[in-house]
């Protein structure tokens, strides 16, 4: 038997997790080291996995597969495999954790080192509970099996839960008082977090249960292998009714929109993003989300590819909305937290946009917009976290000329800025043109709205950048702010070097990911559309003069 790599990438931080809860309460900073550990082994098996990974592969689109028996009488089995989007996701979450980890070092300390009279934080937990989400997301990225995907995309929100609840951000509107109602807004939101995912997850639960019906009564043994459905509508042994069909898409595509999130269904995101600390906030929307628009790639596409043509120009809709709604709400926010949670809605509706748009350059943008979306969201959000954790508020207002006592933060700060409205030259960049591109080429209409995103965009980053960095400083408490520390630099030094990277060199990136695209293409049966040939009015000259040629001329007609 081959060593089981993708089992074992998801177990480390699993393990990881119950031996950091398991450190006695007095050993806080060998918990923390210890979750550390266990962070960057899952990154160097995740590395592992991507350099044993065969872009373009004969033999199937998932690699490293693994796959054994689970429930019998219910034709659940342990699936796993990954395609090229799988890949990258994963590097992407094994690459983000210890960053995580590290920005959130004092998160959890005991609270009367910081403020007399307040109760301890279990230090143990909150490590605990990162490494928990970490083996969740990576088996969600892995799983095949749809009812194993199933598990693990609903079990992540428990965690999520406790990590939003429980370890709330220190530094609330309230001025950093950490009063009483700056925790019932942390409740609050962990609550909506939590219903809004569980009702998008038992409406999926019953699409799964249908999937399954179906498969049972058309090829006599019920299922919930993707590759063997998609391999069995190829051949004609398994068709799904129309109308069936497109329930349950409904039913996998509604659970997906919510944890994406896409408007309308975005609302629980601003509060629990505004309420966690820092890197929480970071593991929700550069990681967890993630799974909800690569959920509509893997299992939207592949399973209904019908229904997702059907549904089609609905979801443009939707997510051009989300695109220009992000913005603008953005664009009013007071909060620095809330106005980057705005932005990212507005980034996850280019992300929808590129998927379905259903062609090439928009699913591959889509991709790179996941995967660059998290590097440049973790960079501005924990820069803004030590911010904040500073100066002991959330407000916009509190803030004013910090670039005069702390250039480095500044400066991180603009950088993760410009990363987010799509410079040029950094990672963004090439994801949202290539979305827009593919959009385009299809849906030009669509494609022509959404780039009013683009100012938006620029709008919010740079007035965000003015009224907190810039002017004369306001306050002592900003006159008296430190730059950042070595832990700190540690953190956002290689986010920025890897947006300066991926922005001028994306070809690892693509290549990887482009073989996963044209095969969901495939299942899907949708192919870029043929350029417009270009023919000169003069008869008998073709362009630049030349001749036309006969194949020019029937081209055009």
């Amino acid at each position: 038997m081959s060593f089981p790599l993708l089992t074992v990438t998801a177990a480390v931080p699993a393990i990881g997790a119950i031996a950091t809860a398991a450190v006695p309460a007095a050993k806080r900073t060998a918990a923390k080291w210890l979750a550390l550990v266990f962070s960057l082994a899952t990154f160097a098996l995740a590395v592992t996995i991507a350099v044993r990974f065969a872009p373009g592969a004969k033999g199937g689109p998932y690699q490293l597969t693994e796959s054994h028996a689970w429930i019998r009488d219910f034709g659940v089995r342990y699936e796993l495999g990954v395609d090229g989007i799988a890949v990258a996701m994963i590097a992407l979450t094994a690459l983000l954790i210890p960053f995580v980890i590290l920005a959130g070092w004092h998160d959890a300390d005991p609270l009367e080192e910081v403020r007399p009279n307040r109760r301890w934080r279990p230090t143990q937990g909150f490590f605990a509970l990162i490494l928990a989400v970490e083996a969740m997301v990576v088996l969600s990225f892995e799983a095949t099996d749809v009812f194993l995907f199933y598990v693990f995309f609903e079990a992540m929100l428990i965690p999520l839960y406790f990590l939003i609840g429980g370890f709330g951000d220190r530094a609330g509107t309230s001025g950093g008082k950490d009063g009483d109602e700056d925790a019932g807004r942390r409740s609050s939101a962990a609550v909506k977090f939590l219903l809004y995912n569980l009702v998008g997850g038992l409406i999926m639960l019953a699409a799964v249960i249908g999937l399954y019906a179906v498969t049972a009564d058309q090829l006599g043994t019920g299922t919930f292998s993707l590759q063997q459905i998609v391999e069995a509508r190829a051949a004609g042994k398994l068709d799904i009714g129309t109308g069936t069909e497109r329930l349950l898409f409904l039913g996998f595509f509604f659970a997906f929109a919510v944890k994406a999130p896409l408007w309308p269904l975005h609302t629980w995101l601003p509060g629990a993003m505004g309420e966690s600390t820092a890197p929480v906030a970071v593991l929700i929307t550069a990681v967890v989300d993630k799974v909800g628009t690569f959920a509509m790639l893997r299992f939207c596409l592949q399973l209904f590819p019908e229904a997702s043509s059907w549904a089609t120009p609905v979801i443009l809709v939707l997510a051009v909305i989300s695109v220009i709604y992000g913005a603008l709400v953005a664009v009013a926010q007071r909060d620095i937290k809330r106005l980057i949670a705005y932005a990212s809605i507005s980034h996850f509706g280019f992300i929808v946009l590129g998927i379905f748009a259903m062609t090439s350059q928009g699913q591959s943008g889509a991709t790179l917009y996941m995967v660059n979306h998290g590097i440049s969201t973790a960079a501005l959000m924990l820069v803004a976290g030590f911010l904040i954790s500073r100066r002991g508020s959330r407000l916009i207002a509190d803030y004013g000329g910090v670039q005069k006592v702390a250039p480095i933060l500044a400066g991180t700060f603009l950088i993760g800025g410009l990363a987010t409205l799509s410079l040029p030259g950094l990672a963004p960049f090439v994801s949202e043109f290539l979305v827009l591109v593919g959009t385009f080429s299809r849906y030009p209409v669509i494609g022509i709205i959404a780039t009013v995103g683009i100012v938006l965009a620029a709008l919010y980053v740079l007035v965000l950048y003015q009224r907190t960095m810039t002017g004369p400083v306001k306050t002592e408490e900003v006159r008296a702010m430190p730059d950042l520390r070595v832990r700190e630099l540690v953190v956002v030094a290689p986010l920025i070097a890897l947006l300066i990277f991926l922005g001028v060199y994306p070809k690892p990136l693509t290549d990887i990911v482009n073989p996963a695209v044209d095969h969901t293409l495939s299942v899907v049966d949708k192919k870029d559309p043929k350029p417009p040939v270009q023919v000169d009015a003069v008869p008998g000259e073709g362009r630049h003069g030349h001749p036309a040629r006969n194949n020019d001329v029937e081209a055009a007609k």
